[in-house]
Order: structure tokens, then C-alpha cells, then sequence
């Protein structure tokens, strides 16, 4: 089974769902010694199979498979109502219908299905963590699993019900909170602290995130005793990434300097690179994947227009550091010269 503290490079390319990651990334980051992984999130599960087929044509190496755990979450009718109102005139501006704001598992059960039946090295949760039949079962196929976590109360958690591993994501990280409770209020503990307290509470390997851009920051992860830091937005900009050109646009431009945490794209707490429509819709309710929905006509409007005011551009605080570049190249450039190849204690 595969251990995250035997890799040649300890980082692992985040799972970015709505296409920035792509077989032809995954596959370019674990060829460099790294760790790529495949977005499951808003695909179906045949396209999640034909993903799994393109990297394995591509690499030998390891490579992991990310879900969604969505749990049932009952919205306030009246908030949602009032929210598709508040963007009706931008949706007349970009000549779209608002899309119907509901809930659904994000083919839950299917995707789980394959990903026991391809068995991907590694399979990572996200927003949620599994039962402990589904821990059981990955391991008795030899799959390594991991769950995302945003506190040590959920770093516990997952590791009592049967998590072989953690993603530890700090406050600076872009794109969604992977928060369990959609009601909660991020955590503002920095990274490095909240590493620290999770390495201390658990007995699993540990990789972490979240404004990690370069080696030097991967070193005082590994120092804590992290074993690998997962790297997201370092790669939107890689040649290899599917990052919508709307996206790359504004990662490289230099008037989008900040970034703000917003849900009201989808409901979930998000960091991105601010914007007017955040700026507008600071009040948005919760509602996972209710908003994604509600929202996702007039997302997709704006970023074919290359409307950066209105489109969402997710980012993590870091985002000025991201290059354009070849996975590799990204990939290798977070080498940690002098470690050795394995970290494993012995």
C-alpha cells in the first residue's frame, strides 16, 4: 500500500474540481515524484472511469481519486429565494436562466463504487468524512485513504472512524473549505499551529496546505512532522492544468491582488481572488450544493465572456507566486535537497 512519507517529492497536487485538474496533471506531477490526483466532484462516474484510464496510460506511478461527502442539508427556502432574486439583473446582464438551487450527493454511491472497483492508490474525502465500513473496505483492497480536515476535533474524528491519513487545510488555502459542518465559521488557526496540534493528536501520516508555494514553506511542514504539503493553486497556471484561460487570465493579472473567503458561489465557504461579486454578495446564505447550482449558469456566462468581476477564480493566498510552467517543473521545484528520499521513521 502506498505510504505519502516515501515520496521522491513530498507534494501532492491537490484535487481541483471544475477542471483546473486533469489526467494530463495528475499524471505529470506523480511522473516527477510527486503525488497527482484526479477531482471527482461534478463528474459523472463514467467520466471519473475514463480519467482513471488516461493516467494509467500515462504513468505508472501512484496517483489518488478525490470525493465529495455530501451530507443531507436542509436550506432556508426564503433565504435561498431571496438570494435568486438578488441575482436576477446580473443574470439578465449575461442573458442566462439561474439554475435550480438544489441538493444532491454528487453521485455519492456510484463514484465510491468505482473507485473500490479501479482502486486508485489513494482515495481522498472531502466536506465530509465516510463511515467506518468505507475505511474498512479501502483497506482491504489496498487502497490508502485519506479525509480532509480543517481542526483537530476532525482530525480525530476521521481518525477514529478509520482514516489511514490526513489533509490538514489551513485558512490561506483556495477553493472550498472541506469544513464538515457547512454552518461553522472557518477556522482562523495559522497552518503551521494547526499542524502541529494534529500531528501531536493523531497517529496517522499527516499532509497539510493552504499558502504553501515553495520549498522552503514544505520544509516547515515536514519539520512539524507533516509528510508531504498538498499544493493546489501552484498548478493552476501548469501547462497541463485544465484552469479555464478567464481563470489564468487573473492569476496573472496584476490589479486582482487580494483574496477573500466568499460562499456566494456555492454556499460553502470558498477563498478566491476578490472581486465585485463577492464584494455584492457578502450576506449569501449556506447552502451546499444548493447555490452551486443556483449559480453555476451564470458562472460559467461570465468566465466565457472573461467577465473577472463576476466569474468565480478560486485561489489561495499565495496565487502571486504561481507560475506558468510545466507540472514537473512546479512539481520539482519544491525538491527538499539533502532529505532523503523516504522520511519513514525507523
Amino acid at each position: 500500500m502506498l505510504d505519502l512519507r516515501d515520496l521522491e517529492v513530498p507534494v501532492i497536487g491537490a484535487p481541483m474540481a471544475g477542471g483546473p485538474s486533469t489526467p494530463a496533471l495528475a499524471a505529470a506531477v506523480s511522473e516527477a515524484g510527486g503525488l497527482g490526483f484526479l477531482a471527482a466532484g461534478y463528474k459523472t462516474p463514467d467520466a471519473v472511469a475514463a480519467e482513471v484510464e488516461a493516467v494509467r496510460s500515462a504513468t505508472t506511478a501512484p496517483f489518488g481519486v478525490n470525493l465529495f461527502v455530501i451530507e443531507p442539508y436542509e436550506a432556508d427556502a426564503v433565504a435561498i429565494d431571496n438570494y435568486r432574486r438578488s441575482l436576477e439583473p446580473e443574470a439578465d446582464r449575461l442573458d442566462v436562466e439561474l439554475g435550480d438551487a438544489r441538493w444532491d450527493d454528487d453521485h455519492w454511491r456510484a463514484k465510491l463504487d468505482l473507485v473500490l472497483d479501479v482502486r486508485p492508490d489513494i482515495v481522498s474525502f472531502t466536506f465530509g468524512c465516510p463511515s467506518v465500513d468505507v475505511f474498512r473496505t479501502l483497506a482491504d483492497r489496498g487502497v490508502l485513504s485519506a479525509v480532509t480536515v480543517t481542526s483537530v476535533a476532525e482530525a480525530r474524528g476521521a481518525v477514529a472512524r478509520g482514516a489511514a491519513s490526513l489533509s490538514v487545510q489551513g485558512l490561506l488555502a483556495g477553493a472550498h473549505r472541506g469544513t464538515w459542518d457547512l454552518d461553522a465559521t472557518p477556522d482562523s488557526t495559522p497552518l503551521l499551529d494547526l499542524v502541529g496540534a494534529v500531528v501531536a493528536a493523531v497517529d496517522v501520516p499527516v499532509v497539510a496546505g493552504g499558502g504553501i508555494h515553495d520549498a522552503s514553506g514544505l520544509k516547515s511542514l515536514i519539520d512539524l512532522g507533516a509528510a508531504a504539503a498538498q499544493v493546489g493553486t501552484a498548478f493552476l497556471l501548469a501547462a497541463e492544468a485544465g484552469t479555464h484561460p478567464t481563470h489564468r487570465a487573473a492569476l496573472q493579472d496584476p490589479a486582482m491582488t487580494d483574496t477573500a473567503l466568499t460562499r456566494a458561489y456555492t454556499g460553502r465557504w470558498a477563498r478566491g481572488l476578490a472581486n465585485q461579486f463577492m464584494a455584492d454578495h457578502a450576506d449569501a446564505p449556506a447552502g451546499y450544493p444548493h447555490l452551486h447550482h443556483l449559480t453555476s449558469p451564470l458562472r460559467k456566462a461570465a468566465a466565457s465572456v472573461g467577465d473577472q468581476q463576476v466569474a468565480h477564480l478560486w485561489a489561495g493566498a499565495a496565487h502571486r507566486f504561481a507560475r506558468v510552467a510545466a507540472a514537473a517543473d512546479i512539481t520539482r521545484s519544491f525538491a527538499l535537497h539533502g532529505q532523503p528520499r523516504s522520511r519513514r521513521e525507523t
